[in-house]
């Protein structure tokens, strides 16, 4: 929840102009309502310290400890050359361990008079690292004396709030900031209607505001965090609510398969049985697509569990009830899949209008931004004038000169790979608003789904196909144990021997446009000691090929190869005449080769565990068992390998995606660009918070049912006006 409009004052009045600037710049405050929603990251008390034994690496901290000891160096340097140079050097402690700080030249005179020993401060610095010790080099600090009045007691038991900061502006500065806006608190108009709040023993918002910031005791702290939490997670389903209100006022066509169309045709034709939970999602979905308001539905399925299948029946009713339908995907790579897949799927039902197709058939069409001249203008008038009833492609589906002679369904494959505008692009295409359906192979828990994508009914694929096989995957400990990655290798060439093939997976393309410090996912901390770029496709392929799989026919496959070169390897690879495939990411989403059978992922560390998941989806897809090997390099100990071992020890996606979300800061699990703008969320915690976020989205409900433009509810409104500004549009619809 944001400012409203009686703290709509900005800073720059009530602080001063630079201090404001540094807020504004540095932590998105801009009013005294953002700085009152600036809350504590965690408090310290007086007389408890910190854990200095704890301390990360390269990050802005704040600590509180007493001063052990205080001694002042002089050498000489280049600026003193007669000795005359000064570094102060402190150590201080708080009973866990012990730190170093240093002062430079003239900015060791204030601390050499204020840091003697006994002394408790604050200190603020970044962590880093000289001659094998940490330090914090010039932290800035401040003491932490009680005041005359204050008993010995009550000082050493008060709460310190301790805010997120940085270098540019400390905790205890915000914090005396807050002090100056705290009265203003009272002002806060209360968006929670009275009738919830009372039902539920929250206290009102400026009491909350005031705990938050100044807590007497621990209890406050819970108070006020039950109530602001409360405040973000129905706010926030308000917002949702009144957009499935909003979307469900919309005319849409109803799209209703005949009885002898394209679809039963194409049930006909199936050479197996649906899953019960194929089954159960297409019957939802077909509800809702025979209905006269758009359908908004994410369905999300583990890798490999049908879900094209699905979304492939839903295309066949809308063509057979005389509409269009576009999936869109997110690389080139997969959008030819899909197309090489639906029209294998479809058969002659995939030829309608050629010779030899079948009658009741359809033309299924592909577009991408590579293609040739003509075959896209072929493309582009199948869809103006209905010849092609599907059409699958990337982005270019998107732009102005796409026209649709009547689009009903548009499918997108993993969303989270598309912004707001493209997927409204799309939508905008269609002469009433098209029916919408969203895949994810990604696991989200219900949580997380019902605050991304609250917006969206949501169906569930949680049953894999008869005939896939189970997937074993071990952790390869490379430093440890070197004869395990050999006898990883000796299995790649056991699978080859017994006629099926493998990946070889790497964070890094390894040309010379290749940037080691963009690539892969976002190390965690204990990597930022190994300096060792991340393994490289091009290095490893050529290595292997001269090495441990000499003989073997290697290929590789990665996003700055040419289209038709990367769709010439996917080819070559899918008929079997690629032994290993040597790939970046690239793989990760929706390739299908079901002869594929086992995967090495080398520098596995590097990858976020979703991503390790999707990944393995890709073997184990046919008849014979899959194999899934995670090389890495880093020790038994470390976080990076627990990681792998969850990853190796379950396949229960939903069961991983948890995991991942509790190792990933807030802010990224709900896809906020980390480009400056805040995440809504600031105090809930989507994961931890469950309780609290299924009951406000149906509290949310029955209010938005009631009085769906809040008219009753003044103070609402005005909180989610705040909410909903650009950024935060954007952030609901993108999901």
């Amino acid at each position: 929840m944001d400012a409203v409009p009686a703290l709509d004052e900005p800073l720059k009045k009530v602080l001063g102009p630079a201090t404001a600037k540094v807020m504004a710049e540095h932590l998105g405050l801009h009013t005294v309502g953002d700085l009152l929603h600036h809350y504590p990251r965690r408090y310290e008390e007086r007389g408890q310290l910190t854990h200095l034994a704890d301390l990360p690496m390269d990050e802005h901290v704040t600590v509180v400890a007493q001063v052990a000891d205080a001694r002042l160096h002089t050498f000489a340097s280049a600026k003193a050359p007669r000795g005359k140079g000064q570094r102060l050097e402190v150590t201080i402690t708080d009973g866990s361990g012990r730190l170093q700080l240093v002062f430079f030249g003239a900015g060791v005179h204030k601390p050499h008079k204020e840091l003697l020993p006994g002394t408790r401060a604050m200190f603020a610095g970044k962590v880093s690292v000289f001659n094998r010790r940490m330090q914090l080099a010039h932290p800035a600090y401040e003491l932490l004396r009680g005041d005359a009045e204050e008993t010995v007691e009550t000082w050493a038991g008060a709460l310190i709030p301790i805010y997120p900061a940085t270098a540019k502006l400390e905790s205890w500065k915000i914090g005396k900031a807050l002090q100056t806006v705290l009265p203003s608190a009272q002002e806060a108009v209360d968006p929670l209607p009275d009738s919830l709040r009372a039902g539920r023993g929250l206290v009102a918002l400026p009491e909350a505001l005031l705990k938050i910031h100044r807590p007497h005791t621990k209890a406050d702290i819970e108070d006020a965090r039950a109530r602001l939490k409360w405040d973000e997670a129905f706010v926030l389903q308000v917002a949702l609510a009144r957009r499935r209100h909003a979307d469900a006022q919309l005319p849409a066509v109803a799209r209703r398969p005949g009885p002898d169309g394209l679809l039963a045709a194409f049930d006909d034709r199936l050479p197996f049985t649906l899953t019960e939970g194929q089954q159960k999602v297409s019957a939802e979905i077909f509800t809702d697509l025979a209905t006269e308001h758009p359908m908004h539905r994410l369905l999300q399925g583990e890798v490999g569990s049908g879900k094209t299948m699905v979304a492939l029946r839903a295309m066949l009713a809308v063509v057979d009830a005389g509409g269009q339908a576009a999936m869109l995907a997110p690389t080139e790579v997969l959008a030819q899949q899909h197309h090489r897949s639906v029209t294998e799927m479809m058969g002659e039902l995939a030829e309608g209008g050629m010779l030899g197709g079948a009658e009741t058939g359809t033309k299924v069409t592909l577009l991408t931004g590579s293609m040739a001249t003509a075959a896209r203008r072929q493309a582009l008038l199948d869809l103006a004038t209905a010849e092609a009833g599907i059409v699958i492609g990337t982005h270019a589906l998107i732009e102005d000169k796409v026209k649709f002679h009547d689009l009903g369904l548009v499918v997108v494959d993993e969303q989270h790979r598309f912004g707001v505008e493209q997927r409204d692009a799309l939508r905008g295409k269609g002469k009433q608003p098209p029916h919408l359906l969203v895949m994810t192979a990604t696991p989200i828990p219900r949580t997380v789904a019902m605050t991304v994508f609250g917006d969206l009914e949501t169906s569930v694929l949680d049953q894999l196909p008869a005939g896939r096989s189970p997937i074993a995957s071990h952790v390869v400990p490379a430093a440890d144990k070197p004869h395990f990655l050999a006898r990883a290798w000796e299995r790649v060439r056991e699978e080859v021997a017994n006629g099926h093939q493998a990946y070889v997976v790497c964070p890094r393309i390894g040309d010379e446009e290749d940037d080691p410090k963009k690539s892969g996912g976002k190390k965690p901390p204990e990597d930022e000691a190994e300096k060792r770029p991340p393994l490289a496709v091009l290095d490893i392929a050529e290595q292997l090929a001269r090495g441990p799989l000499k003989g073997l026919r290697v290929e590789v496959l990665h996003g700055r190869m040419q289209p038709d070169d990367k769709d010439a390897v996917m080819r070559r690879f899918t008929a079997g005449d690629v032994d290993v495939l040597v790939a970046t990411t690239v793989i990760e989403v929706g390739v299908n080769v079901p002869n594929a059978t086992a995967m090495v992922i080398m520098d596995a560390d590097r990858f976020g565990v979703s991503q390790l998941h999707q990944l393995r989806g890709r073997v184990g897809r046919g008849s014979a068992p899959g194999l899934c090997l995670l090389v890495t390099e880093m020790p038994e100990a470390s976080a990076a390998r627990q990681r792998l071992g969850a990853v190796a020890g379950t396949l229960d996606g939903f069961e991983l995606s948890r995991i991942d979300l509790e190792q990933r800061r807030e802010g990224d699990v709900l896809g906020q660009a980390q480009s400056g703008t805040r995440s809504s969320l600031r105090m809930l915690a989507v994961i931890d918070d469950e309780e609290i976020i299924a009951e406000a989205r149906e509290e949310a409900a029955r209010i938005v049912a009631a009085d769906p433009d809040l008219t009753g509810l003044p103070a609402l409104r005005t909180a989610l006006d705040a909410l909903l500004d650009e950024e935060r549009e954007q952030y609901l619809e993108k999901g």
